[in-house]
């Protein structure tokens, strides 16, 4: 069993955020492999269903917070503890401002980053939980920072956010059979993005 979590804001006002990639990218999964429909649990929405990695079919939870961004860990714990999980049976899907746009990293325990919602689950279910980090881009100072991350794709970013959520659902069967390395190089092999600056990159809407 895995627990998929997509962090984001909830409302239709943050729905095309960048802060939001999280929840696209886990809806995109859900798409793709024809989970079930969405009904609220564990103080966020929740859908299940199964994914055919190589091994065989594996079940996972997916869970998009509806508590806020910086308050995730809320919901990630109770479905953890509901479902007698790991830390290293959860993955998270948020976005990253220290990757270029398009970029993906997956990446196991460590630090938050400056990132509230990471620090809220790991003060929820501790460090060594698995992430996948999927590049937005940096404004250049940190004083822009809010703003860039709240909010919406440019159109002309529209082209690689969809062709980086796609990949990350076709290639979820390595994901679900806990081939982290594996399933990053995928990812970028079907949605290749430039290695760059993040800070020459980020764009914050003005």
């Amino acid at each position: 069993m895995l627990i998929l979590t997509g962090l984001g804001n909830p409302g239709a006002r943050y729905a095309g955020n960048r802060h939001n990639i999280g929840f696209m990218a886990v809806d995109e999964i859900a798409r793709r492999w024809s989970f079930g429909p969405e009904r609220s649990r564990f103080s966020g929405l929740a859908r299940e269903g199964v994914i055919d990695a190589p091994s065989g079919p594996v079940k996972a939870l997916i869970l998009k917070p509806q508590t806020y961004y910086n308050e995730s860990g809320q919901a990630v714990g109770a479905a953890m503890k509901f479902y007698k999980l790991q830390p290293s049976d959860v993955v998270v899907f948020y976005d990253e401002i220290d990757l270029a746009p398009g970029r993906f990293r997956m990446k196991t325990g460590g630090g938050a980053a400056g990132n509230n919602g990471v620090r809220s689950i790991a003060a929820h279910i501790g460090p060594d939980f698995r992430r996948a980090r999927l590049g937005t881009g940096h404004p250049g100072h940190k004083d822009r920072v809010q703003g860039h991350v709240l909010s919406d794709f440019h159109k002309v970013e529209q082209g690689w956010v969809s062709e980086l959520l796609r990949a990350v659902a076709d290639a979820a069967p390595l994901l679900a059979a806990g081939e982290d390395e594996k399933y990053q190089a995928e990812v970028m092999r079907l949605a290749p993005a430039e290695k760059a600056d993040p800070r020459k990159t980020g764009r914050d809407g003005d």
